[in-house]
């Protein structure tokens, strides 16, 4: 009797479709949360160095929301957003992003050193002026790398979401394991794998065009 192989290349032509529409949904689930996530994160981001008192009591409430088990989080939502939607897993992973970017863009603006501050202010920069052309550039690196984190981990935990019936590729983590059959679990593992790490390297490929003046520097 031959023995089953690890991956079934004619499993995978068959179902491509299906393999290729939950690909595209882990795609949104995990990216619209960072989206969301970061357009929340930076005016509490400003706020936070605007009035520090705001700032612990802020990432407080989020690293309790993120210390939180995310399957526990999606059962608690079900009867509010409903069983195997989108929403279900998006809001609990705008929530962990959220707790990731908040520090990463108050440490970014943090680390603008104040001589730049107090001359662009000398060269009569408005204060919003200022925001988008001097600090928000000088924190791009570092709210950027949470950004990197934040996106890899959502892509991550968007399988679990599977669970509650709505986990994009983690569908095929369930699949195989349920019947013993170990292709879908590869492919899931793969694919998974693969969008964490191209995600990445997109966001690697924005810090370089969004901070011109570093690679010059390395260059010289």
């Amino acid at each position: 009797m031959d023995e089953e192989p690890l991956v079934r290349w004619d499993w995978i032509g068959r179902n491509w479709p299906t393999i290729q529409g939950l690909l595209e949904d882990h795609i949104v689930m995990a990216l619209v949360p960072i989206l969301i996530g970061l357009i929340i994160a930076l005016p509490l981001g400003l706020a936070g160095v605007r009035w520090r008192w705001l700032y612990q009591p802020t990432v407080g409430v989020m690293n309790v929301i993120y210390s939180l088990p995310s399957l526990a989080v999606f059962i608690v939502l079900i009867p509010i957003t409903g069983l195997a939607t989108r929403t279900t897993v998006m809001v609990p992973l705008t929530f962990y992003a959220m707790a990731v970017l908040i520090p990463a863009v108050v440490d970014g603006l943090s680390s603008v050193p104040d001589h730049v501050r107090q001359s662009a202010v000398a060269m009569g920069f408005t204060p919003l002026r200022r925001l988008l052309q001097v600090e928000l550039p000088i924190a791009v690196p570092v709210v950027l790398a949470g950004l990197r984190v934040a996106t890899v981990a959502s892509v991550s935990l968007v399988s679990v979401g599977a669970l509650v019936g709505r986990g994009g590729l983690g569908y095929l983590f369930i699949d195989g394991w349920q019947r013993q059959f170990y292709t879908p679990i590869v492919v899931g593992i793969v694919l998974v794998v693969v969008l964490a790490g191209v995600a990445d390297l997109l966001l690697i490929l924005a810090q370089r065009l969004l901070t011109p003046w570093s690679r010059a520097r390395g260059s010289a």
